[in-house]
């Protein structure tokens, strides 16, 4: 048995692509992920150790 597909209202529609380009103005075309993992602590990077030290 296929289920059918709800219609979303047009003012919907109009609002997602309304925050769409805003979000592209702002942060560039592509894609950008919302949320970013956490780094773990206790996991060695050159960067964040050797900073501000210049050789």
């Amino acid at each position: 048995m296929k289920k059918k597909k709800k219609k979303v209202p047009l003012q919907v529609l109009a609002a997602r692509m309304a925050n769409r380009e805003l979000e592209q103005e702002r942060l560039g075309s592509g894609f950008h992920a919302k949320d970013r993992a956490v780094r773990n602590k206790k996991r060695y990077t050159r960067k964040t150790k050797h900073k501000g030290c210049e050789e």
